[in-house]
């Protein structure tokens, strides 16, 4: 048997405290496996005297994760603390330096300097690896870094963020708001106590950015992500799209095309016969299309310690057995500037729902908006209204009616502008809801 690949590990949270029982638990069946004992030498948290209910053996503490990341009896430094700067950039940056491999789940520190490290990581000819950056514990970053390396991908999109999915998915299923399905995603420790990151979309689209490198072979741009969150999706929404045949998705979706590399995050309507409809609860997905192996969709728990930290132990296994890959598939030197998409026509249509004054010519007047901007409508409908009685049999409406358009394709620019004129004209109220509509299979 090979020497002891010696870990130290920079965080004990859900995930840190996941991977010691994982490797605990199975740490004979490991050795056989990677041809080499796991050892873990080295540890690193905020509260040395916390109960975390593991067993951390004779590993070393250490108060900075940095040092630890720098201590000669580890090999590999695994980063679980979180966050793009501070600690966490420290330690990774001082692990690289000083010679060692890295394994992180941290895709905030990767979207914001995975180029910077992944080059230190090169010229210091040791690994970066982050199989749990992403979608939790499903092996998506292998299978486009390995498993499809034969391919061109020409567009990767799925749901990257159980929390948002766990919050559509009991819209829909029990007929609840998003403020109501939002708390109890935080009861049962789905969303933070501050859960903007997730909900508004940004969370998904930093490991959208990191799957866009890798599948395109492009630098890095989270910045470059449009992003919506769904804190804007009503009931009426989820309602309407489960009687047009649809199901609201929060969906990362990246594509190839002439002009560039398109990233987009927004709620989507997807049909309810397609793979990604079909996901509920907490549970990711993502789809690959490539031109050898058609379309790839893998599914499975994207958040949670023990789904976490077994994609962290594929990352310590490869390195264990020597199993060596560019950070992002090929050498840093060799991805291609990002070149952001211009604007196309978009695929599918659009939903639209206008709370429209109720008086002669508001509906000629949207349509006329719409005939501008060269949109096509596919459908009209118009919601019940709630409404008053001020004589027998004579009810008078008290609010403005909602209506619901479905248009035919056309582009994002066309949508937009077509809705700030009709808002502008005064004949709605409030804001215009627009969500598209992805004909995904």
């Amino acid at each position: 048997m090979n020497a002891p690949l010696r870990i130290g590990i920079a965080g004990l949270g859900n995930v840190g405290a996941s991977l010691v029982r994982l490797i605990a638990r199975h740490g004979n069946e490991l050795a056989v496996r990677c041809g080499r004992p796991i050892e873990i030498t080295g540890v690193s948290a905020r509260s040395r005297n916390k109960d975390r209910g593991i067993d951390l053996g004779h590993a070393a503490w250490f108060d900075d994760p940095a040092a630890l990341a720098r201590d000669p009896r580890n090999d590999v430094l695994v980063e679980l603390i979180g966050g793009a700067e501070g600690a966490a950039h420290a330690a990774v940056a001082a692990a690289i330096a000083a010679g060692k491999r890295v394994v992180t789940g941290n895709k905030a520190l990767l979207a914001a300097h995975g180029m910077e490290l992944a080059r230190q990581a090169e010229a210091a000819n040791v690994s970066l690896n982050f199989e749990a950056a992403v979608a939790g514990g499903i092996p998506i970053v292998k299978t486009l870094r390995e498993a499809l390396a034969g391919n061109t991908v020409n567009r990767i999109y799925g749901i990257l963020n159980g929390t948002c999915n766990y919050i559509l998915t009991r819209m829909e299923a029990e007929h609840l708001g998003f403020d109501e399905c939002l708390s109890a995603a935080q009861r049962l420790g789905y969303a933070e106590a501050d859960p903007r990151f997730d909900i508004e979309g940004h969370d998904t689209a930093h490991k959208l950015a990191l799957l866009t490198a890798i599948a395109f072979g492009t630098e890095i741009d989270a910045g470059a992500v449009y992003v919506e969150g769904i804190s804007s999706v009503t009931s009426a929404d989820i309602e309407a799209a489960d009687e047009l045949g649809y199901r609201i998705k929060l969906l990362g979706v990246a594509s190839r095309t002439e002009s560039g590399i398109e990233q987009r995050v927004h709620p989507t309507m997807v049909p309810k016969s397609s793979a990604v409809a079909r996901i509920d609860g907490p549970t990711n997905a993502v789809a690959v299309e490539a031109d050898f192996v058609g379309q790839l969709v893998l599914s499975g728990p994207g958040a949670g310690g023990d789904a976490t930290a077994s994609s962290v132990m594929s990352d310590i296994a490869d390195i264990a057995r020597g199993n060596r890959v560019g950070t992002f598939g090929r050498p840093a030197s060799h991805l291609d500037p990002y070149r952001q998409a211009g604007i196309r026509k978009h695929e599918g249509g659009y939903y639209i729902r206008l709370a429209v004054y109720d008086r002669p010519g508001a509906f000629a007047a949207i349509a006329s908006r719409m005939a501008e901007r060269k949109i096509s409508l596919e459908s009209i409908v118009q919601r019940r209204r709630a409404a008053r009685s001020d004589a027998p049999g004579h009810l008078i409406p008290v609010e403005p009616a909602p209506v619901i358009l479905i248009t035919y394709e056309t582009t994002e620019t066309a949508i937009r502008e077509a809705l700030r004129q009709i808002k502008a004209d005064g004949q709605i109220v409030g804001e215009p809801q627009m969500i598209r509509i992805e004909p995904f299979a």
